[in-house]
This record gives C-alpha cells, sequence and structure tokens, in this order.
C-alpha cells in the first residue's frame, strides 16, 4: 500500500510538506524530499508508485534493445579535440543496418575521416572511438540476438580490460542512476535512487508537453554541498504521461579518483516506430583521464533514422 497512496495521504503521513514557490508542495518518500509543481499535485499523481517505476525502469534500455532487431540507418559523427577544443581527428560516416534470417550486419555507406582517428591498419586511434563502435558498429554478422531485457543483467564477472571497460560503460549509459559493481572507489555512489543516496539530490517533478506527447518530467541535480561526494550531477526524464515510458534523457556525471577522473555529458530523444520505442539521437560530449592513457576529450552524435 505504500508505493499506492495518493499525495494527499503522503503529506499527511510525512508531515513534512513545505512550499517552494507558490502552488509547488514538497513531500518526503523515504529520504526522498521531492517538490511538486502545482500541476503535478493538481492531477494527484501517484508518487510514491512513480518513484518507484522510475527505480524498476527498463523502458530506457529496451529502446536500445529494439535496435538488435530492426533496420535503421545512422550519421555517426566523431570529433576528438585537443585541449583548445579544436578538432585533432573526426569520423562522419553513414550507415545502414540490415537484418535477415535472425541475423544483423551493417553496411558503411559513406566515410570521412581526418587526423589519426584511425592507425595504419585501420584500428581506432582513440578509446572513445572504440567505445562508440561498440555500441553503434557491427564489424561482422551478429545473429540470435532479441529485444527482451527481463533477466538481462549488465556483469562485469569474467571481463578485463577493454571488454570490461565496455561494460562499465553501457551500465553508466543503459542504468544511470542503477548501483555498478566493479568500478573502484564509485560503484556506491551511483544508486541515486537508494535513500543513503538520494539525500544527497534536489529532486522535483513537473509535467509538460515533449514532441508532442504529455510528458512527466523528474529532475534530480545534486546539492551544492554534495558534488565531490556523487557521480551522476545532474539528471532529467521525461517520462509518457500514459505508459512511463522514457521519450528522453539528459544527464551529467563526473569523478575523480585521482588514477582517473571523467565528466561527461549524454542527451537521448526516443522516438516510435510502430510498436517500438527507439532511440533517435545521442549526443555525447566526455572529458577523461584513465591512469598510462593519454586524456581524451570527445564529441560524438548518432542520429538514426528510416526504421523498418
Amino acid at each position: 500500500m505504500k508505493y499506492f497512496m495518493p499525495v494527499f495521504i503522503c503529506l499527511f503521513f510525512t508531515g513534512k510538506a513545505a512550499a517552494q514557490k507558490p502552488g509547488d508542495t514538497t513531500i518526503i518518500i523515504g529520504k526522498k524530499a521531492i517538490t511538486l509543481n502545482e500541476v503535478i499535485v493538481d492531477n494527484k499523481l501517484n508518487v510514491p508508485a512513480f518513484i518507484e517505476h522510475i527505480k524498476n525502469d527498463t523502458s530506457f534500455y529496451k529502446a536500445f534493445r529494439n535496435l538488435r532487431i530492426l533496420n535503421f540507418s545512422a550519421i555517426n559523427d566523431i570529433r576528438m579535440n585537443n585541449s583548445d577544443g579544436e578538432a585533432k581527428a573526426t569520423l562522419h560516416s553513414k550507415t545502414k543496418q540490415i537484418r535477415s534470417t535472425n541475423c544483423r550486419r551493417m553496411e558503411t555507406l559513406e566515410e570521412q575521416a581526418t587526423g589519426d582517428f584511425y592507425d595504419d591498419n585501420h584500428n581506432y586511434n582513440y578509446y572513445t572511438a572504440q567505445m562508440y563502435a561498440s555500441l553503434f558498429f557491427t564489424k561482422d554478422s551478429v545473429c540470435g540476438e532479441d529485444n527482451i531485457v527481463k533477466g538481462k543483467e549488465f556483469s562485469t564477472a569474467g571481463k578485463s580490460g577493454m571488454e570490461k571497460h565496455k561494460e562499465q560503460l553501457k551500465m553508466l549509459f543503459f542504468n544511470p542512476g542503477k548501483k555498478i559493481n566493479g568500478l573502484p572507489f564509485m560503484s556506491n555512489k551511483t544508486a541515486i535512487f537508494d535513500d543513503d543516496i538520494a539525500d544527497r539530490y534536489d529532486m522535483s517533478i513537473d509535467m509538460d508537453v515533449y514532441n508532442g506527447a504529455s510528458c512527466y518530467i523528474f529532475k534530480q541535480t545534486a546539492k551544492a554541498d554534495q558534488k565531490s561526494s556523487v557521480v551522476v550531477d545532474e539528471m532529467t526524464t521525461w517520462f509518457d504521461e500514459k505508459t512511463y515510458d522514457v521519450l528522453a534523457r539528459n544527464y551529467s556525471i563526473s569523478y575523480d579518483a585521482g588514477v582517473y577522473d571523467f565528466k561527461v555529458q549524454m542527451e537521448v530523444v526516443m522516438t516510435r516506430f510502430d510498436k517500438y520505442l527507439v532511440p533517435s539521437l545521442i549526443r555525447y560530449t566526455g572529458n577523461w583521464k584513465a591512469i598510462f592513457k593519454p586524456r581524451e576529450r570527445g564529441i560524438f552524435t548518432a542520429t538514426l533514422f528510416d526504421f523498418k
């Protein structure tokens, strides 16, 4: 029952509501202080159930897994910058994924590379480019995949080196806000919905129209005095009012562990094709440094379209 109490019941039992601005209300759920816009209060959104859904959401990850079973085209733009913000290596390409007889493969329709993006053997010179390729490029045919997310868990078990780093990146990329095991010094700081981390954030729920759909907007921002103790600095997610599917998400993550540091901003926009929710735009800006590796400053944009 605690997850299905309407807002006014939550307010009655907590007794901790505090007005932020005219019409806004703050409620306490566990250790989460959440500011509700006036329209959310008027609509009597079931806030505890909504927060529980956010914690267990699979629609964001599902949208990316849907790419495994569809045909689509993509425009890929990757830029590696120097310390002055000038491009020192770039890649611009147009690719097409073709799925047939339970297998998928990728065709490169156009490609222009500059600088030292590739080495003499046409391998990627940059870790950022390797990561992008592992997420969005298919070198050979891949068969037997599906878009099922139930029971699919990311794990670094048995992985090392690049493969382990790829898995950790996918955890941060597809499940921001979930605890990530195997990340030195920070694994317990990524679970931003857990009570022991949630009280380090200011949270709010609003409502607006996004790309023609009515959405709930959930925002978490690290408190000014807690920024050094968190990994997710800020995350804003647009949830479809009717289905609670994630229609867009912006997030910023950063951490400095001495032996490595990173600062990354991500923007993901979804679209619907037939019965499938799929990403249509992914933007990334990242600055990271790992021990024994040179600092990389990368920007990439993936635009996906022509789904079939």
